[in-house]
């Protein structure tokens, strides 16, 4: 029996060292074939030199070097050609701040290019098959789906209702802290403020993550930020595959944070079923999540909660970080220019009707109409001034699905990237003038008039067939809580001579967020 039992861990140990030696080996093999494909693919592209090819100026290293302050990087690139290249283990990355080329890959050449395998292997743990990470027949049914939602004048109506409701809500949080004279981190505060609009909006759910009431609302708010940024760094870390394989490193605080995310959406969507269980008339409910539940009980098929899960990610980082980013930038440039800021807060009162008797926060945000908004030129025009500068949406990029050639006469080939550099476009002078860098809302207006820019010039909202669905949408957010908020407060930072660091993301996130000093608005008829 002794030595059965002795044979027996004989052979197990055996057994576990020739596993143990074979993942060893497999994972050696893993590495030598990225480093050797990578080194390969170097070595042509720096021997060719090709002059019909975009210029050469690094490979992914010199990204993963300057991590960090990538989009800045992107200035260096833009700034020493309009159009350039890097190369990535097997393929290249092509970076271009030219509009012509924006708008022949966004728009004239639309069919040539997708998000790519590169593109949606990287974002698929996160984003799964929502609108921003897919292609094809699954983006054209989401995006009809949603296009109708948003058409409609009852989720105008209703989400203007709610984005007042919010403003009133954030407007009485900082009242409380000028009143105490404390400091307010501003983004946290919009994160959560936008957040519980597109839960309420989009999604039908009160979720009072401002009011801190909601705990598990923050926790998931929380590891979404930190999963958006590890997924970003997919795209310059060449063993994520390997890291994630291995769960390691960043790659298994990804996999704990999506886990947060999944389990907190999937208990969303139950309750939404639920819902609409109970209530017959539910199913008339106008948010965006009802109607791509109902879709799905005649599709169950296809869209099962993991798509619904992939849906209502996607329209999250939508709803809630582009526009509470847009609006931390704003009121960091309003505090870097107090004229501008005292600019807007003359036009506001100029436009809503108001009384000293009665300007209290509720009676203010009911004011703020579609008549009103619509009429406050100089706030759009400095919403567009900060989008400008510090774009929600940093870069975005397609991958060519064939060989193609660029209006500038530079060739692509099958499986290049195509990254269109947003935050680098807002600072070239070439395409802003000298004053590129400067922060000056006059710019958008003529005669007092706000002027639309070239979609592929100003590429905010993205454009072509995927121009944003939300735009109109996320300006009347903005514009509501940055009229609430200027009009009875005055802003300054906390720490003058502290400049705010963007955190590498999908979005452009500033790390530690804005801390700032809210004074009531000395106010006169």
């Amino acid at each position: 029996m002794v030595t059965q039992l002795t044979y027996l861990a004989a052979s197990a140990g055996v057994c576990l060292a020739s596993a143990l030696a074979i993942a060893l080996l497999s994972i050696a093999l893993y590495i030598i074939g990225v480093v050797a494909s990578f080194a390969v693919l170097c070595a042509k592209e720096f021997a060719e030199r090709a002059h019909d090819r975009p210029p050469l100026v690094g490979t992914v290293f010199r990204q993963l070097k300057n991590f960090d302050r990538m989009f800045d990087e992107h200035v260096n690139y833009a700034t020493a050609h309009r159009t350039s290249r890097i190369v990535y283990p097997g393929h290249c990355e092509v970076f271009t701040s030219d509009p012509a080329v924006v708008e022949h890959v966004l728009k004239n050449s639309f069919s040539k290019y997708s998000k790519g395998d590169f593109l949606t292997t990287a974002m698929k743990d996160l984003f799964g098959d929502g609108i921003f990470a897919t292609d094809g027949d699954m983006w054209r049914h989401q995006r009809k789906l949603a296009s109708y939602e948003f058409s409609t004048k009852v989720l105008r109506d209703f989400s203007s209702d709610t984005f007042r409701r919010n403003a009133a809500k954030l407007a009485e949080k900082i009242s409380c802290a000028a009143a105490n004279r404390i400091s307010i981190n501003i983004q946290d505060l919009l994160m959560r403020a936008t957040m519980d609009s597109i839960f309420k909006v989009g999604f039908g759910f009160e979720l009072n993550t401002l009011s801190g009431s909601d705990e598990s609302g923050i926790q998931f708010s929380k590891a979404f930020d930190e999963a958006n940024s590890l997924v970003y760094y997919r795209f310059v870390d060449i063993m994520w595959k390997l890291k994630r394989y291995l769960n390691i490193g960043s790659e298994a605080k990804l996999k704990r944070n999506i886990q947060i995310i999944d389990s907190f959406v999937m208990k969303l969507i139950h309750q939404k079923r639920e819902q609409m269980k109970i209530a017959a008339d539910y199913k008339t409910k106008e948010d965006i999540l009802s109607r791509f539940v109902l879709a799905s009980e005649q599709d169950p098929g296809t869209m099962d909660d993991r798509y619904l899960r992939d849906i209502v990610l996607n329209f999250l980082i939508a709803g809630k970080d582009t526009t509470g980013n847009t609006l931390t930038w704003f009121f960091y440039l309003l505090c870097k220019n107090p004229i501008v800021q005292d600019k807007v807060a003359l036009e506001v009162r100029e436009f809503v009707e108001w009384s000293k008797e009665d300007n209290t926060i509720e009676s203010f945000t009911k004011r703020l109409d579609e008549g009103a908004i619509s009429k406050m030129h100089y706030l759009q025009a400095t919403i567009s001034e900060t989008l400008r500068l510090y774009p929600a949406v940093p870069v975005d990029a397609k991958m060519a699905d064939e060989d193609d050639v660029l209006p500038n006469g530079y060739r692509v080939v099958k499986g290049d990237g195509i990254n269109y550099m947003i935050y680098a476009m807002g600072r070239m002078t070439y395409l802003w003038g000298e004053d590129a860098q400067e922060f000056r809302p006059e710019r958008w207006l003529v005669n007092g008039v706000y002027q639309q820019e070239s979609p592929f010039k100003f590429v905010s909202f993205n454009a072509g067939p995927r121009i944003c669905l939300g735009k109109e949408f996320a300006h009347r957010q903005m514009k509501i809580m940055a009229a609430t908020l200027i009009h009875f407060f005055k802003f300054r930072l906390e720490d003058e001579s502290k400049e705010p660091i963007y955190k590498t993301m999908f979005t452009l996130h500033i790390d530690n967020g804005l801390h700032l000093l809210a004074n009531p608005r000395e106010i006169s008829p």
